[in-house]
């Protein structure tokens, strides 16, 4: 009876509040906000009661006022698909550093903490998620480990799932990246597909498409964000596929997509970021920046802002977000410019979003220390005995992680294979480092440019085994021992000695640091990086990406090279393709 009392008390204050027969609680006055129903720009008070807008169209007293003269509000922005760990700092960090961007409500899937240590990271996410300002929901993992050709750190059946299928930070299954899986019907994948039935289902699926994609979407997923081309947006669109455009710091998709964002697909279409670091988020922004550059790139402001916002909520079933109106959560951004998106104020549930806000939240302990488990080692680990000719190499391309399956003629010593810096090809391992058997996969890599050195990393999708590349295995050898040292990170060697590193403790993937400390680690990192000679902007993501033996079409695991489009290992480099 009292919560229904309760109910009914605030049914009343918000009624009362938005007729104007008493003082809102809180009124935004003397500015405009964007209509996304109609597209209008509409001059008007905003009024707000418990965190939900009560009022629009018209002019209203409130007990505390705030003059918005001469800007614009939109509402909240909503990331559709991220890693929170690709940010490289813990959820409370994220929310503190992406909201002040306008992003109030972020989709995550915490699929790299949990491929460390199972269920427990996810718990830690939705523990997190119970603090955070921005609404943080939780998807639950729906592939640990990713594929059986690499060893994770932990495996999540969907009975391991059942207990957070109803938590009120959860929203459903989280990107389905098993989709031979699902069209060959592994038992556990459609155990989790028939656990999830009548929720939301997320999907990837890259370059999937014609009568396979038919039988993937017919098991129940509706939304992805691996659309590199328009012509597979739009046939992925006209299968009833929401589409989440996604601009990361490594898979940057956004140019490719501007064909598709229209007023005629807006309702279908949402914003993503996927993977994003802290030196993007400083220098460009973040869904802020998506939706100034699609508008300078002639996207209408109406589509940008609805498939940040409204159409987002709805793929989503957030019922509640989306508008500025009555009766929806005041989610909400004040913005100097509407097609520049500078971000002015943000309100989240109807609080204005400062350091003392972010001073109400409580602590929640990390889990994952000393998650590396690898035993040290020497250059010997990376030789690569056998023949040079017609060699299995990957081909990396900037801005995506899709690779290219190269073959190529490398020099031989002594009956192994050496790097060929006149053809950039130089050599790449994954050692695994969850203690449980101690695999090095070898193979060569193209793309990079490196000269000398070599850059080693604990994040690698989706495993986190350890990624090194180098054209030494001495610097291979000493950039991977600091690793092990230092319990997960990045580092860059050359000349027998350590160049830069930045720790990341928490599950090797995050810091237990402020992001301003994160992105000032990165920038003498990205430094080193390019005093060795690559060509990437992002060598260390771009690291992170060569084994996820999901995405085709070259990958290497601690297993082997995996030939993504026939998802097996290669069992020789010069194999036949």
């Amino acid at each position: 009876m009292t919560a229904m009392s309760d109910r009914t008390d605030s049914l009343k204050r918000w009624i009362d509040q938005g007729k104007g027969a008493s003082p809102a609680d809180l009124v935004l006055k003397g500015g405009k906000f964007f209509d996304l129903v109609t597209g209008d720009l509409v001059s008007s008070d905003i009024a707000i009661c418990d965190g939900v807008i009560v009022g629009t169209y018209g002019l209203y007293r409130g007990t505390k006022e705030i003059d918005i003269s001469g800007k614009v509000v939109v509402p909240g922005f909503i990331d559709t698909h991220l890693h929170v760990e690709s940010s490289l700092v813990t959820p409370l960090e994220f929310d503190r550093c992406v909201l002040p961007h306008g992003v109030t409500t972020a989709i995550c899937d915490p699929h790299e903490i949990a491929n460390v240590l199972g269920v427990s990271g996810i718990r830690y996410f939705l523990d997190c998620a119970a603090e955070t300002i921005m609404d943080l929901r939780v998807q639950l993992s729906s592939c640990v480990p990713a594929t059986h050709l690499e060893t994770s750190g932990a495996e999540i059946t969907a009975d391991d799932l059942r207990p957070f299928i109803d938590h009120p930070h959860g929203i459903g299954l989280a990107e389905m990246m098993n989709f031979p899986g699902v069209l060959f019907h592994d038992a556990e994948c459609l155990a989790k597909l028939a656990l999830f039935e009548g929720r939301h289902i997320d999907g990837h699926a890259p370059l999937l498409r014609g009568l396979d994609l038919n039988g993937y979407l017919s098991a129940g997923i509706r939304t992805e964000h691996e659309s590199t081309t328009a012509a597979e947006a739009l046939e992925k669109l006209s299968k009833g596929m929401h589409v989440l455009i996604r601009e990361g710091s490594v898979s940057k998709d956004l140019h490719a997509l501007l064909p598709i964002m229209t007023e005629r697909h807006s309702p279908f279409l949402a914003l993503c970021t996927d993977d994003r670091n802290p030196l993007d988020i400083a220098e460009e922004g973040h869904l802020d920046f998506m939706i100034r550059t699609a508008i300078a790139h002639g996207v209408a402001p109406i589509v940008a802002y609805r498939a940040a916002s409204i159409s987002a909520a709805r793929a989503f079933r957030l019922q509640d977000r989306g508008l500025v109106a009555p009766g929806w959560r005041a989610d909400l951004v004040v913005l100097d410019d509407l097609e520049a998106c500078r971000v002015n104020t943000v309100l989240a549930r109807g609080r204005v979003v400062d350091d003392a806000l972010f001073a109400t939240r409580k602590t929640v302990v990390p889990v994952g220390y000393n998650s590396v488990k690898a035993k040290p080692v020497t250059a010997a680990a990376f030789r690569i005995e056998g023949q040079g000719r017609n060699l299995s190499v990957i081909g990396v391309d900037q801005g995506k992680i899709i690779t290219q399956h190269l073959r190529m003629t490398l020099p031989e010593r002594d009956g192994a294979v050496l790097c060929d810096l006149k053809q950039d090809a130089i050599k790449v391992a994954v050692i695994e480092r969850h203690g449980k058997n101690g695999n090095i996969g070898r193979g060569f890599v193209h793309g990079f440019g490196l000269k000398s050195g070599a850059i080693a990393s604990t994040v690698g999708h989706d495993s986190h085994n350890i990624c090194v590349v180098g054209a030494s295995e001495e610097d291979m050898a000493v950039a991977v021992n600091r690793l092990i040292e230092m319990q997960g990170g990045f580092v860059v060697a050359g000349g027998g000695k350590v160049l830069a590193d930045l720790p990341l403790p928490i599950a090797g993937l995050m810091s237990d640091r402020r992001f301003e400390d994160v992105h000032d680690g990165l920038i003498p990192l990205r430094a080193a990086a390019k005093s060795l000679g690559t060509v990437l902007p992002e060598p260390f993501l771009q690291v992170a990406f060569l084994p996820l033996p999901v995405i085709p079409h070259l990958k290497i695991s601690d297993r082997g090279l995996v030939d993504v489009d026939r998802f097996e290992l290669i069992s020789r480099l010069n194999d036949a393709p």
